[in-house]
C-alpha cells in the first residue's frame, strides 16, 4: 500500500539513491535503451509502494502505440485498450499532462470506456508521467496497482524522478540514432567522391560540387545522391 503522505524512512531514502545512482549509470553506458527503461520500470515495482505492473508507452507520429518494458502481460492488454479506444491516463500523460493519478478505475469519469474495462482487469489505480515528446514520439512512464488509492504525493515524487531517468535514456537513444545516421552518411558522400574523382579525374572539391549539383538538378537529398553513385559503381 501507500505511504499515504508520510514521509520515507532513512531505509527507504537510501535505497532510493543507490538506485538512482545505479540507474544514472546506465543511462551513461552504452546500454540499450530497453535495458535502461527494464531498470526503471522494475525500480518502479520494487521501490514505490502499491504498485503491481508498470511499463513505458511510446506513441509514435503516426499514432502507433508501443509497449515497453512492461513488468507484467497487463501492460499491453491496457495499451492496447487505449489504443483502441483512444483515451486512456497513459495517452493523456504522454501527450498533455505532466503527471495523471487516478485513484479508481471503477468510479473514473474521464476515459468511462477505458477506465469500465481496466476495472473489469483488477486494474484500480494508476499513476502516469510525461516521458518524453518531441517530433515523432510521446512517452510515458506507467504504474498501475489493483487496489484503489494507493499512490500519493510521496509516488508521485518518485515516479517523476524514475521518469527522468526513462526520458535521458530516450533522448540519449535518439542522438546516438542520429549520430550513427550521419555517420553512414558522410561515410556513403566520401566513397561517392572516391568514385567520381577515380572516374572523371577530378579533385575532392570538384566531386563534392559534382554531387551537389546532382543532388539541386535532381530535387534529391545529396546523400540519395552520393547512394546511387556507389550502387551503379558495385554494379
Amino acid at each position: 500500500m501507500s505511504n499515504n503522505g508520510y514521509p520515507m524512512t532513512d531505509d527507504a531514502e537510501r535505497q532510493l539513491a543507490a538506485r538512482m545512482a545505479e540507474l544514472a549509470r546506465q543511462v551513461a553506458a552504452p546500454s540499450s535503451v530497453e535495458a535502461v527503461l527494464s531498470g526503471v520500470t522494475e525500480t518502479a515495482l520494487e521501490i514505490i509502494p502499491g504498485v503491481d505492473a508498470a511499463g513505458v508507452l511510446l506513441i509514435a507520429k503516426d499514432g502507433k502505440f508501443e509497449t515497453h518494458a512492461g513488468t507484467a502481460e497487463i501492460m499491453h492488454e491496457l495499451d492496447s485498450l487505449q489504443d483502441a479506444f483512444g483515451e486512456g491516463p497513459c495517452a493523456e500523460a504522454a501527450v498533455d499532462e505532466l503527471i495523471v493519478r487516478t485513484e479508481d478505475f471503477l468510479v473514473e469519469q474521464r476515459w468511462p470506456r477505458f477506465s469500465r474495462e481496466a476495472a473489469k482487469r483488477g486494474v484500480r489505480s494508476g499513476l502516469s508521467f510525461k516521458l518524453y515528446t518531441g517530433t515523432n514520439t510521446a512517452g510515458a512512464l506507467n504504474l498501475f496497482a489493483f487496489e484503489p488509492s494507493v499512490f500519493d504525493s510521496q509516488a508521485e515524487a518518485t515516479g517523476s524522478v524514475l521518469a527522468a531517468h526513462a526520458a535521458a535514456a530516450i533522448l540519449a537513444s535518439r542522438r546516438g540514432e542520429h549520430l550513427e545516421s550521419a555517420l553512414a552518411s558522410r561515410d556513403v558522400i566520401g566513397q561517392a567522391k572516391g568514385i567520381i574523382m577515380e572516374r572523371f579525374k577530378v579533385d575532392a572539391v570538384r566531386a563534392f560540387e559534382l554531387l551537389r549539383e546532382l543532388s539541386q538538378t535532381g530535387n534529391t537529398k545529396l546523400v540519395k545522391v552520393a547512394q546511387g553513385v556507389v550502387d551503379t559503381a558495385r554494379e
